[in-house]
């Protein structure tokens, strides 16, 4: 049995119209495996996910990106959905949060539309990634080697394409967790 993740603490930085399972999938997984996991957001209190072709269910905001330090965490997630990330990618707080993370060596994972966030940062260039298919462009031509798998890991960078590849997409945080963990304790 792989080490848990007792102790280990993960942001997931999301805003209204999150992809619910890229949200909830990780979360649930991060938690089980027995990280604390706070949604940190923009906006205060709860913010609404999108489900399909219509809003989904709100999730509890537990940090205020105002108030967000990449110190008080071991790893970053960031869900998809188109309305999510784009909305993210004009914020200059939510991208420092990012870049701090990335500066820190700290695994960062994103999936479906939220590599558009590694894209902005400069975080993709010259890196393994994948993506929802309609941003491939986006992410090649930020400099990026697309591959077109369920799950790519590069030097701590996690990035799925679809809802479909959510339980790979969750095993690999957290064996970039672990690892991480690892190199900081050897």
């Amino acid at each position: 049995m792989a080490a848990k993740l007792t102790g280990k603490r993960v942001c997931i930085l999301a805003t209204n119209g999150f992809e619910q399972s890229e949200l909830e999938v990780p979360r649930d997984r991060l938690s089980e495996a027995g990280a604390e996991v706070h949604v940190v957001s923009p906006e205060h209190g709860v913010i609404r996910g999108w489900d399909g072709d219509d809003w989904g269910q709100s999730v509890k905001v537990d940090v205020a990106l105002s108030g967000a330090n990449d110190a008080d965490y071991d790893a970053l997630v960031l869900p998809g959905g188109q309305i999510n990330p784009d909305l993210l990618r004009v914020n200059d707080d939510a991208l420092a949060l990012i870049k701090a993370f990335y500066a820190a060596g700290k695994p960062i994972a994103a999936i479906c539309h939220a590599p558009w966030l590694l894209v902005e940062t400069g975080i993709a260039a010259g890196r393994k990634m994948t993506s929802y298919h309609s941003i491939r462009n986006d992410v090649i031509n930020a400099g990026a080697k697309w591959q077109d798998k369920e799950v790519v890991s590069d030097g701590g960078i996690v990035t799925s394409r679809n809802p479909g590849d959510l339980e790979a997409f969750s095993k690999a945080i957290i064996a970039e967790i672990r690892e991480a963990g690892e190199r900081a304790a050897a």
